[in-house]
């Protein structure tokens, strides 16, 4: 297991996580959020990790302006030594490396799982093992499914709180609304751009993003950036759509432009195409 973060460099990554967030034109509400939270964890008598220790997730909860969702990031950076979403804000995430960490996943596996559900966290692949998403990614099945889904669950098992508000999601309309207005502003150049690390030899800063909050919810969106995306040649079609409720899991869905059936041109939300017929035909 890697090295996990003490305080100080906890909380200079939240700091940092609010720069980027501002930068990048996020809500200032969210952004101040996670100056409060680096804050705290500046100011705390003991590192993040002894608090886990002695009194769990729910030592974190309570703390200050933390709250869940951030006491997730904590946890995970105490844990791991890393944070999926600051590195996906640098342009610097490398899930198929994180996924291998799970027992039975090989890096050919680690591809086609992110490849074919946009997952880049361990909690989001544990929702796709839940929802029966993983089984449908190919060479893994329902026996392997259930394998994962068992060592994820070990694995983040003390910041597991599952309800029935950590499956609820946005409206589809929401979300390709997001996707709309993402892909319109990325043709306009007025998006902030990040230099992926992954297929990028250059270190070109070619991928937009967008951070926006809408009816109580947390969106960030940026153009696919899969290995299958830049083979099919897609990396600017399929948008992935990040977002969470305040407190709240984050979840993760790709809007795609659907290419053979009744929505054919059509944008559409995977995982959710009877809603989007509804959408188009009933709305």
């Amino acid at each position: 297991m890697a090295r996990g973060l003490s305080r100080e460099q906890i909380a200079d990554r939240l700091d940092e996580a609010g720069e980027l967030l501002e930068a990048q034109g996020a809500n200032r509400f969210r952004v101040r959020a996670y100056r409060v939270a680096a804050d705290t964890v500046r100011q705390l008598a003991e590192e993040p990790a002894e608090i886990l220790a002695r009194e769990g997730f729910d030592g974190l909860v309570k703390l200050p302006g933390i709250g869940e969702r951030l006491a997730r990031a904590i946890d995970e950076m105490s844990y791991t030594g890393r944070w999926v979403q600051l590195e996906r804000m640098r342009g610097e995430a490398e899930p198929e490396e994180l996924f291998q960490a799970i027992p039975g996943v090989g890096p050919d596996t680690a591809q086609r799982i992110h490849d074919a559900l946009h997952v880049d966290t361990l909690e989001a692949l544990e929702i796709a093992a839940h929802d029966g998403s993983l089984e449908d990614v190919h060479g893994i099945g329902p026996r392997k499914a259930a394998a994962i889904r068992a060592s994820l669950t070990a694995m983040l098992a003390r910041r597991s709180r599952r309800g029935e508000e950590e499956h609820e999601e946005p409206p589809v309309a929401a979300l390709l609304e997001i996707d709309r207005s993402y892909r319109r502003q990325a043709e306009a150049g007025t998006l902030r751009m990040i230099a992926p690390r992954r297929f990028n030899p250059d270190g070109e800063a070619w991928l937009p993003i967008l951070h926006e909050e809408r009816d109580g919810w947390d969106f960030t969106a940026l153009y696919s950036n899969t290995a299958l995306a830049h083979e099919l040649g897609r990396t600017r079609d399929w948008v992935v759509i990040y977002f969470a409720k305040s407190g709240g899991r984050e979840h993760v869905r790709t809007v795609v432009t659907e290419t053979h059936g009744p929505l054919e041109g059509s944008r559409v939300v995977r995982g959710r195409e009877a809603e989007c017929r509804a959408h188009y035909f009933d709305g």
